[in-house]
């Protein structure tokens, strides 16, 4: 059986599955912590999410955040669209493959749905491209509350958000289809910088502001952000900002941070 392998176990995210489970129930009992919080979070539910990538210890409690939401839908098929960090290519390369290996036991790949998109998008494979970590750290995280779900990987390169945003509006049509968008947000300035810088991707997030995107957001995942607040505008979603914090909230350094936030469309 052909399977996507694991590139980043170990280093993004534990390679065992005890710890994967110990790191998410810690993020739980964090988040359980603040009742008001969960109150809000337990109210809502999409089948589209915006999530960071980067190692769990700084960015796994606010990615954990929207996939439990994500969990409420309990979709059958989960797409992740990232941005390539490895590899240059042009357009968007999915991945072809039978399985998606977790420490958690592997997730089916929905080979049927990669048939058609492939068809319909007229979308390549480049390998060399899925073995992006953009994408990776989340299939742990689906794994964990959506045992049964299967998964699709999308990863671009050089690529405009009308490549992807037609991709995105397909799925949303589908029955039990959701999808998962994957970025960091401004990349080591100072804490007072980055919060400045990744104030206007919030904002522009939360007010579905693609113009605004462009406005200073350095988001490596702008693209796909785009994509996703154009379907969002076409479709009338609504956007809910779920997390946002740096680095420095895990390491304590201030000097160079990386920004995360999640957020979920319903």
């Amino acid at each position: 059986m052909s399977a996507r392998t694991m590139s980043v176990a170990g280093s993004f995210y534990p390679v065992s599955a005890y710890e994967i489970n110990e790191m998410i129930n810690h993020f739980n009992t964090i988040l359980e912590g603040h009742p008001d919080e969960l109150s809000r979070f337990n109210t809502l539910s999409g089948d589209a999410i915006i999530v960071p990538h980067a190692g769990w210890v700084y960015s796994g409690f606010t990615a954990n955040i929207a996939f439990r939401l994500l969990a409420h839908t309990n979709p059958k098929t989960v797409v992740v669209i990232g941005p390539s960090h490895r590899v240059g290519f042009d357009g968007v390369s999915i991945a072809d493959n039978e399985s998606y290996q977790t420490p958690l036991g592997n997730l089916a790949m929905d080979t049927v749905l990669v048939r058609d998109l492939k068809s319909r998008f007229s979308l390549p494979t480049f390998a060399q491209a899925h073995h992006e970590h953009s994408t990776e750290v989340q299939m742990p995280f689906i794994k964990h509350y959506l045992n049964d779900t299967k998964v699709i990987e999308l990863v671009y390169g050089y690529a405009q958000s009308s490549q992807i945003s037609p991709i995105i509006d397909y799925l949303l049509n589908l029955p039990d289809t959701s999808v998962v968008i994957s970025t960091d947000l401004s990349h080591y300035y100072s804490l007072e910088e980055a919060k400045q810088l990744d104030s206007i991707c919030l904002e522009a997030i939360r007010t579905e502001n693609v113009q605004e995107l462009h406005q200073g957001c350095e988001a490596c995942g702008i693209i796909g952000v785009e994509a996703m607040l154009s379907v969002a505008n076409k479709r009338a979603l609504k956007s809910v900002l779920l997390d946002y914090r740096t680095s420095a909230d895990a390491s304590g350094d201030t000097a160079k941070v990386v920004g995360y936030a999640s957020a979920v469309f319903s």
